[in-house]
């Protein structure tokens, strides 16, 4: 592997993110916002768009310095002391026929004063994703808001005060933000699911993942509809809050506290305690199958911030590296332990996010992969692992974490 130059051995990895948005889509937007950022480029991005044959009519005319800031009033600013109202204004509604008006709320690159964090507190409001906000499952209606902002949010250019309250809306919905697009393979088209649709099968199975909280509905990020020109991209929105430090930090603490709610609910033999044997003979499952999937899949999303942070300093979006990771640090909360015996608890998901902190960070918090190894081998340390198995997660854990810092 070559070295990155990230000063950690990090590489950006693989191909540009979808950055369609229909305003403007494709190899268009993508263009046109990174003009926006670095205006030393923009000789470069016309040729290349006159070469491609694309139509850039206002990109290279505007920038966001130019560019009027937009206000946002205060009965507006008054829906995040109000958390029904504040649901109400940016559920999307089943149908997304309320998308539209979610975006003219949000999907704003520059806005007026403190206007850019009062919307991440109405963010957090609407989708129940408040700090400190304990032991209750969301709702359906908020499940739905955060479709909602997301899918307002694609493509967009995030400002900078939004993008911490973005992320904590994340954090709060680690599982369904986690999830991959299988939902959309068994059929699902709605923005969000009632918490019935959670429970496990007659094999024990829940598409949604495990360890789920009952009564608690489910946002499903990868739904699209093309009628409501709604898509909620949720690795292109990552991509875009991986730019500020307290966003990614907050990304990154959820990601780390997934890691350790998930191994504290696994058997002493890495498997899952809810397995149950399937009825169809023709195919052989085992308790560790599903539990090797999400972990693979944590890791790949902790690999995945280290991308981006990685493509962010090459490009110079981070234009000061020592600065950004010194603000990531001061911005995070701790390290997450799991716990010294099997816990049984199934907790909402914006506990998961809240879970009390371990500690401080041991040993180089930029540094993922010490980080997942560490976490797994404090949680086989408390139990009685065998030693194949924990070289098996192991080597997931690492092989899952540099596919996606490198390959993707």
């Amino acid at each position: 592997m070559r070295n990155g130059g990230d000063g950690h051995g990090h590489d950006s990895g693989g191909g540009a993110t979808d950055e369609r948005s229909g305003r403007p889509g494709g190899l268009a937007g993508a263009l046109a916002r990174r003009v926006r950022r670095h205006r030393g480029l923009a000789a470069a991005a016309l040729t290349t768009a006159v070469a491609a044959g694309i139509s850039l009519p206002l990109a290279l005319a505007d920038s966001s310095s130019d560019k009027p800031c937009w206000t946002l009033t205060a009965g507006r600013r008054a829906l995040a002391d109000d958390t029904a109202a504040a649901t109400r204004a940016l559920d999307p509604g089943e149908d997304l026929q309320r998308l539209g008006t979610v975006r003219k709320l949000l999907a704003h690159e520059k806005v007026c004063g403190d206007g850019a964090r009062a919307l991440g507190r109405l963010v957090a409001a609407a989708t129940g994703s408040e700090a400190g906000r304990t032991g209750t499952p969301h709702t359906l209606a908020q499940a739905r808001a955060a479709y909602g902002v997301a899918a307002a949010l694609h493509g967009v250019e995030i400002p900078a005060g939004l993008a911490p309250g973005v992320a904590r809306m994340l954090a709060e919905y680690v599982v369904d933000a986690g999830r991959d697009d299988r939902l959309r393979d068994d059929g699902v088209n709605r923005p969000a699911l009632p918490a019935e649709e959670a429970a496990p099968d007659e094999d024990g199975y829940s598409p949604l993942g495990r360890f789920l909280a009952p009564g608690e509905a489910h946002a499903v990020f990868g739904h699209a509809d093309a009628v409501a020109e709604a898509e909620a991209d949720i690795e292109g929105l990552v991509a875009e809050l991986a730019e500020d430090p307290e966003a990614f930090a907050i990304l990154y603490d959820a990601e780390r506290a997934h890691l350790a709610y998930y191994l504290e609910r696994l058997t002493d033999r890495g498997g899952d305690p809810d397995f149950r044997p399937s009825a169809d003979k023709r195919f052989t499952t085992t308790p560790q199958d599903w539990p090797d999937h999400d972990l693979h899949d944590i890791a790949g999303r902790v690999g995945t911030l280290m991308k981006f942070r990685a493509r962010h300093i090459r490009d110079g979006t981070i234009a000061d590296p020592a600065a950004f990771d010194k603000a990531v640090r001061a911005h995070t909360r701790g390290a997450f332990r799991p716990a010294a015996r099997q816990l049984r608890s199934r907790p909402p998901m914006g506990d998961i996010a809240d879970r009390p902190t371990a500690g401080p960070v041991r040993g180089d918090l930029l540094d993922g992969r010490h980080q997942l190894t560490e976490a797994l081998d404090e949680w086989a340390g408390h139990r009685d692992v065998p030693d194949e198995r924990l070289g098996a997660m192991r080597q997931l854990l690492d092989n899952w974490y540099v596919r996606a810092l490198w390959l993707r």
